[in-house]
Formats: structure tokens, C-alpha cells, sequence
């Protein structure tokens, strides 16, 4: 099975997490982020047992995907992930992440996601070191770091996030890869320019922050704003 993988969006990227979207309406959310300009869409996939929450498995998202055009980014916060990649990719995945602590054989999965042809990440939880990407950096499209722990919507940015992110981007330059950086956690709007200059390039905001078009802009006016290295007045 071969599965065809969107092209990937600008530089920054703002990636909804329909984790806090409405259930029951999931199809009118999906295109009212696309009426907003935002290219990417979030899913956290959680099974109870890695990720303490129950939430979208890969029925919905196969369900959602002919509603959408957004490139779906599908957070696997699971135990062995390689047990459902097959799936997620008949889904309609176009990136799936999983987390280094969750797999014995993480280039194994890595590579498999490739080899189905979606985008792979890899993520990591607030306390796991950077070294465990030390290995896998040129099999992965995007890094990912968790800036709270893993299960619920709703915790507080972990600030620690900022020096991991710098010593995250000091390795990248210093292999010379350049996966997406991305950061998914109470991330708002104030966040931005500092994740931004510290290394990220793609953020998961709460839907709710992206789903009014001036939300979106002001995003996206602070991520120019702090690739320019200007002051931001929120």
C-alpha cells in the first residue's frame, strides 16, 4: 500500500488541534479552517494507555478526510504505533509523528511511515533528551516537542520548552537537516514571536484561536514579524 502525501505548506505553519473543536460537527470545523487560510489540521490520536485520554482514531479521520483539503497532521500519542500505520495511512494521514517512548524500534517505524509515502515525525515529551534523535534525524520530516505532557487540553506551557527548542535547532543546523520544527502545547498567541526566534516553525494552537480569519492573521503576523527580529505589541 502506497499512500500519496500533500504538498507541504509555507515556511510557518499554524496546525489546529481538533482536539477542542466541536465532535458533532467536525466536517463544518474542517472547512471553516480552510475559510480562515490555515493549511494544516492536528489530529492527537491517544488510546489511554500512552496518551491518558480517549480520543479520534483512524475511523474518524477516514470519515473527515474526503470533507477536507488540509494537510492532516496525525499526532500518534499510542503505544507501538506500528501496530496502525497501515491504517493511518488508508486513512488519509499526510504526516504521522509518533513518540520516541513509545516504540522499540523507532527508525524501524519511521521508515515504514516513509515507505507508505506520508510525511514521518517523531516527538518528544517534556523530559525526554535530545539525543535520542541522534540515530533517526534523516528519517524524520518533522520534530516535534512537547511543551506539556501528554493526555489533556488545557495545561500550562512548560518554559523549559524554549531552551530545548534552541539546543533542538543548534543540532539540526550542525547535521544540516532541516525537518519542521514544530511545538504542541498550550501555545497562544502571546508564544509566538519568542517559539519562533528560539527555533519552531510549525505551532499546535487550541482551535478555537484559529477559527475567526483575524486569530489567523495575527499568527501569522507575529511569525513575520519575528523572522524580521521586530518587537511584537500584542
Amino acid at each position: 500500500m502506497t499512500c500519496s502525501t500533500a504538498t507541504a505548506p509555507a515556511p510557518f505553519i499554524l496546525s489546529p488541534s481538533l482536539l477542542s473543536a466541536d465532535c458533532g460537527r467536525l466536517a463544518d470545523e474542517l472547512q471553516s479552517l480552510e475559510r480562515t487560510g490555515t493549511t494544516w489540521a492536528h489530529w492527537d490520536v491517544m488510546d489511554e494507555q500512552f496518551g491518558p485520554n480517549i480520543t479520534f482514531g483512524q475511523h474518524v479521520i477516514k470519515r473527515l478526510r474526503p470533507a477536507s483539503s488540509l494537510f492532516f497532521d496525525v499526532h500518534l500519542m499510542i503505544r507501538e504505533p506500528e501496530r496502525y500505520l497501515d491504517d493511518f495511512c488508508e486513512a488519509g494521514a499526510n504526516m504521522l509523528v509518533v513518540h520516541a517512548e513509545a516504540t522499540l524500534h523507532l527508525q524501524r517505524v519511521l521508515a515504514r511511515i516513509r515507505q507508505l509515502g506520508m510525511q514521518a515525525g517523531v516527538a518528544l515529551n517534556p523530559a525526554t533528551p535530545l539525543n535520542v534523535l541522534e540515530y533517526v534525524l534523516d528519517d524524520v520530516d518533522m520534530v516535534l516537542l512537547m511543551s506539556v505532557n501528554p493526555g489533556f487540553g488545557g495545561q500550562s506551557f512548560l518554559p523549559s520548552t524554549y531552551r530545548k527548542l534552541r539546543e533542538l535547532r543548534a543540532m539540526l543546523r550542525q547535521r544540516g537537516v532541516t525537518p519542521h520544527i514544530e511545538v504542541d502545547g498550550g501555545v497562544d498567541v502571546g508564544k509566538t514571536p519568542e517559539l519562533i526566534a528560539a527555533g519552531a516553525n510549525a505551532l499546535v494552537c487550541v482551535y478555537g484561536l484559529c477559527s475567526a480569519a483575524d486569530r489567523a492573521a495575527r499568527f501569522q503576523g507575529c511569525a513575520a514579524a519575528a523572522r524580521q527580529g521586530q518587537t511584537i505589541t500584542l
